[in-house]
């Protein structure tokens, strides 16, 4: 299946797209990698819908990304012994340590970690900003609060701390027992949720073990002030905008994105934009011209994936909105602007041999007006140093390890082949050119470029770049 565009769409699964059937109706109305959300599915039903992905990855005979997302630490507050209380603006409340259900001027919070850690002037952001508290007094087992904004708070709503860093790890008891089992069932990415630093991400890789691909969602503020540290650290980035949006002003969040979408550009690192892309389709069949917008700009900016969450998993539309998307991004990337505003946004190259070929691959492509660039991958480094080029010429990624193809379906511009490994240069030129025309893009008389790593299986050694004629059996042409 040849995608007519360059960018990803990540599509979540739900009580709306967990058949085999609409997951195949996703694929073919463009999705390319699936998201299964751990903070909604146990474990039986992750590994059903893995088996579903797989089955229908068989029957297409294109590799499929598959997604985990686990939740995260989930702070809430406690009960209270009406369900919820009225408060007034300029009022003192208090979270505490005391397990007793909540009144109008206090109520249980059972994290001590956020006790020991907020401090006078910092805010406390309930159910998703609803509600905005500020510390004024704390002993460790108390936070005494200014009621600043909001009136209302009921049981076990979400707590959001922008001024404080957590002295906890990313990874919950129930985090670690769902990596174990999506690891062993052989998901290709693991999302992690609540991101704070660097360290965040050293216990899920030392547990992944390269089993996965680790994806870290960039949602708290804290994460955004080391926002260089995490990248260098992670596989890839998502823009996790609906919690950004609450720990930040809303009017810095476009900023942003535009900054991490950059700085993982700058690093090759692939970014995933989500969080409410075209939220209206949830119960509508058509998006509003503003999520157009939306989901455009993540396109210009040259995102590596855009995301559907409850549009997919939960919306009376799924199908529609893949195809909306589909639409969108395919006439983003047409546009006659796109390539200049993409190379605008180019970054310089690193000083390695694997930038160098990279660069001078898209450059010579795009001089000479080959039909593809065609990259030898085992391990996914020459693939995503190409698409870090973005080459306004098809990148054909071939892969002799299965999922490494399914790990760079998420990655811009990649169209990924499972295939044999070469034998030799020759063998491997050759194969680029059959593949080329079995996956039409190119035939008898094109000419195609060939990067990869030599000696072939030696990892990040992307240093052979080779032009090659295809002949009229569809093979190299001297």
């Amino acid at each position: 299946m040849k995608r007519n565009r360059r960018v990803k769409i990540l599509a979540t699964l739900g009580p709306a797209s967990s058949s085999e059937e609409m997951i195949r109706s996703l694929h073919e109305a463009g999705a390319d990698v699936f998201r299964i959300n751990m903070s909604h599915a146990d474990h039986d039903l992750m590994r059903t819908l893995v088996a579903r992905i797989r089955k229908v990855e068989a029957d297409v005979g294109r590799p499929i990304g598959i997604l985990a997302d686990l939740q995260g630490p989930k702070l809430r507050v406690g009960r209270f012994a009406e369900g919820k209380v009225s408060l007034k603006i300029g009022q003192t409340f208090t979270l505490d340590d005391n397990p007793e259900p909540g009144n109008a001027e206090r109520v249980y919070l059972p994290h001590p970690e956020i006790l020991e850690a907020v401090e006078v002037g910092h805010r406390l952001l309930i159910d998703d900003g609803r509600l905005q508290l500020e510390c004024v007094a704390t002993d460790k087992t108390r936070i005494e609060c200014k009621v600043v904004a909001g009136d209302t708070i009921s049981d076990r709503k979400g707590v959001s701390l922008p001024d404080t860093t957590l002295q906890v790890g990313a990874l919950t008891d129930k985090d670690r027992a769902d990596l174990d089992a999506v690891l062993a069932a052989d998901v290709d990415w693991v999302a992690l949720s609540f991101i704070q630093r660097p360290d965040d991400l050293a216990e899920a890789r030392k547990i992944a073990r390269g089993r996965a691909w680790l994806l870290a969602k960039v949602e708290k503020p804290q994460a955004v002030d080391r926002l260089d540290e995490i990248i260098e650290l992670s596989d890839a980035i998502m823009v996790a905008r609906g919690d950004l949006g609450v720990e930040l002003p809303l009017e810095a969040v476009p900023g942003i994105q535009k900054r991490i979408t950059r700085a993982c550009r700058r690093a090759g690192k692939p970014v995933v934009v989500a969080t409410q892309m075209l939220e209206s389709m949830i119960s509508a069949p058509v998006p509003t011209r503003a999520e157009v917008s939306d989901v455009s700009i993540a396109v210009y900016e040259g995102a590596d994936a855009i995301m559907l969450s409850a549009e997919s998993a939960a919306g009376q539309y799924p199908i529609d909105a893949v195809a909306t998307m589909d639409r969108i991004a395919q006439r983003v990337e047409k546009d006659p602007l796109y390539p200049g505003i993409i190379f605008a946004q180019r970054p310089e190259p690193e000083a390695t041999g694997a930038d160098a070929v990279s660069l001078a691959a898209r450059q010579m492509a795009e001089t000479l007006g080959v039909s593809a660039i065609v990259t030898y991958t085992a391990t996914g480094t020459t693939g995503l140093r190409t698409a870090r080029e973005r080459p306004q010429i098809a990148i054909l990624a071939l892969c002799p390890v299965t999922q490494t193809a399914r790990r760079l379906s998420l990655v811009w511009g990649l169209h990924c082949v499972i295939t044999e490994d070469a034998q030799d240069l020759d063998d491997m030129v050759d194969r680029a050119c059959r593949i080329s025309v079995e996956e039409k893009y190119g035939r008898a008389g094109d000419r195609i470029i060939v990067t990869a790593g030599v000696p072939l299986r030696t990892p990040g050694a992307t240093n052979m770049l080779r032009i090659a004629y295809i002949g009229s059996d569809g093979l190299s042409a001297v």
